[in-house]
């Protein structure tokens, strides 16, 4: 198939230029088809450092304007973002797998944060004083702000990051997962026309960029958002010079289904939240522990809903789930699929890919699992959702507060004493009643233990992109 897309149409941005990439080659995969979107080449070495120059040279500039100038450009990225939306979204699902009005969704909401950050108040940059001394706190800009950016949302993680960072002063560097750079390409492009050069700089990566850009000399903070692993890697390349990080890793998240839970109420709001963008979410359900006496029926009902849910090309009608994003994400679910079955796992609904091209798993459901099987144990990153009896909200926690992973969890009952109980005894940076994961820019997001460093979003997010100075 002739693919609509030519490589002169994505170019890196630095310094207000879009320039080709003179790296290493890069096939884009729509995960659908299993064939390349388009070949481009990725930014070189020599092209992250220009970046990153030309971010530093806009930075003195940039921090020196008012809030409220500031304010105005990222209202301008807004706009634009929303006047393109059909284009973005369309290439957004040809590379991602996912369904045109996820992808649509996803998009919007990228224009939404950036609309948010033009108009929320920020009496936090304020100087303030401090009480009972002579002292004044201000919060100043840090410089230039690497943001790296996965592959499952790569637009509105970018949108998690960027606005912030700039609201309060900062440049950005802007590098997509190497399986999902053409969207926010596209994207610079779009927005370059409301930008002081430099100010917002993307290079797009083969997979070799990472480690460049996150010891960059002149980089003075990291926002990264990924896995657990190339966390602890970038933690590490910070550490020389003491950069600053916001590390949003993996997450494991439970679903506590208590034993007065009412199933009509919480069984589809419960399926989405474990299946949402195909389970590649890091704070999507990952693994659900359902009083016994609901067990059975809890299981019946979410294979009901997975066996109706319509899978396929993100382009067709009526499809909810389209394919695993990439093929490396396909075989580790798979694998841990195929492990849990060989474990005893019994599997209630879905468990098989449909014949053809593309990385598709129906969503599946697994009863039969424990604690120490690994599709419990490890993130699975994909839609299958296993489905664990317990008949002590006790063991529960203590499982739940044992783990490396502490992103976020969810208590689903009706008796409020009870759900607050087993709430305030959870250990993980956020805990939902009777919901999972609701996103709004006002409300910080960040993650306990091995699920992160540091916050993003609301006012704590904004001002992990500052420095506090204290004048006396």
């Amino acid at each position: 198939m002739n693919s609509p897309y030519k490589a002169s149409e994505f170019q890196n941005l630095i310094h207000g230029e879009c320039v080709l990439g003179n790296g290493a080659e890069l096939s884009v995969i729509n995960p659908a088809t299993e064939e390349a979107v388009v070949t481009i080449f990725s930014a070189s070495a020599q092209q992250v450092d220009n970046a990153v120059l030309a971010a530093k040279a806009a930075f003195p500039t940039w921090s020196a304007l008012k809030q409220n100038e500031r304010k105005v450009i990222l209202a301008q990225i807004a706009e634009i973002t929303k006047a393109n939306m059909n284009e973005l979204a369309s290439l957004h699902a040809s590379e991602t797998g996912k369904p045109m009005a996820d992808a649509m969704f996803e998009i919007g909401a990228t224009a939404g944060f950036f609309e948010f950050h033009a108009h929320v108040p920020t009496d936090a940059l304020d100087p303030t004083d401090i009480p009972n001394s002579d002292a004044k706190a201000y919060r100043l800009p840090l410089g230039v702000v690497a943001a790296i950016v996965p592959w499952n949302f790569p637009m509105a993680l970018m949108a998690f990051k960027v606005p912030g960072a700039l609201l309060a002063g900062n440049t950005v560097v802007i590098k997509p997962a190497p399986t999902t750079p053409l969207t926010t390409l596209l994207w610079a492009s779009l927005i370059n026309e409301a930008l002081p050069k430099g100010v917002i700089n993307v290079v797009a990566d083969s997979g070799d960029l990472g480690p460049i850009l996150s010891a960059h000399k002149d980089v003075r903070k990291i926002s990264f958002t990924g896995s657990t692993a190339t966390g602890k890697h970038i933690m590490k390349s910070a550490a020389d010079d003491l950069k600053r990080i916001t590390l949003e890793l993996g997450g494991n998240d439970p679903a506590i289904i208590l034993e007065d839970a009412d199933l009509d109420e919480i069984t589809t709001p419960l399926f989405e939240a474990g299946f949402m963008n195909n389970g590649q979410t890091c704070s999507a359900v990952k693994r659900v522990y359902v009083h016994q006496s609901k067990h059975d029926d809890l299981v019946k009902r979410l294979s009901a809903m997975a066996d109706a849910t319509k899978i396929g090309s993100p382009l067709e009608d009526g499809v909810k789930f389209g394919p695993i994003q990439n093929k490396r994400q396909f075989e580790v679910v798979t694998e841990l699929l195929n492990d849990a079955v060989k474990q005893g796992a019994v599997v209630e609904a879905g468990g098989y890919s449909p014949k053809g091209s593309g990385y598709y798993l129906r969503p599946t459901v697994l009863s039969g699992v424990k604690d120490g099987d690994r599709i419990v144990d490890e993130e699975q990153f994909g839609p299958v959702l296993p489905i664990i009896s317990y008949n002590n909200i006790n063991d529960v926690i203590t499982t739940i507060n044992s783990s490396p992973f502490g992103l976020g969890a969810s208590v689903w009952g009706t008796n409020k004493d009870d759900i607050n109980v087993v709430v305030n005894q959870i250990e993980t940076g956020s805990v939902w009643i009777n919901k999972h994961f609701p996103v709004a820019p006002n409300i910080p997001f960040g993650g306990a233990r091995q699920s992160g460093v540091g916050s993003e979003l609301g006012t704590q997010g904004l001002l992990e992109f500052t420095q506090l100075k204290i004048v006396s």
